[in-house]
């Protein structure tokens, strides 16, 4: 999905969490969150530190690819993070 602004990317977070049937107090607890901050992401995420976006993203289940404008290259499936929260 190509995404232009904060509230696209929280647009999209919201839907995802929505079909996974999370409810931001489930998925901000999975990562050590408070749901006040998911929801303040969903609703102005122009002031979400990145570290919190993250955060997010690894509770609903969505990884983050970053692709150069112009590059041809797709970036491979099996780079992933491994890290948890």
């Amino acid at each position: 999905m190509l995404i232009h602004s904060p509230e696209e990317l929280a647009m999209f977070v919201r839907e995802q969490r929505k079909r996974a049937k999370l409810t931001q107090a489930t998925a901000s607890h999975t990562v050590g969150l408070k749901q006040s901050t998911v929801s303040a992401f969903e609703t102005n995420p122009d002031g979400t530190k990145v570290e919190t976006l993250f955060r997010i993203l690894s509770a609903i289940g969505i990884e983050l690819h970053l692709v150069v404008r112009g590059d041809k290259t797709i970036p491979s499936a099996t780079s992933t993070w491994d890290e948890e929260w």
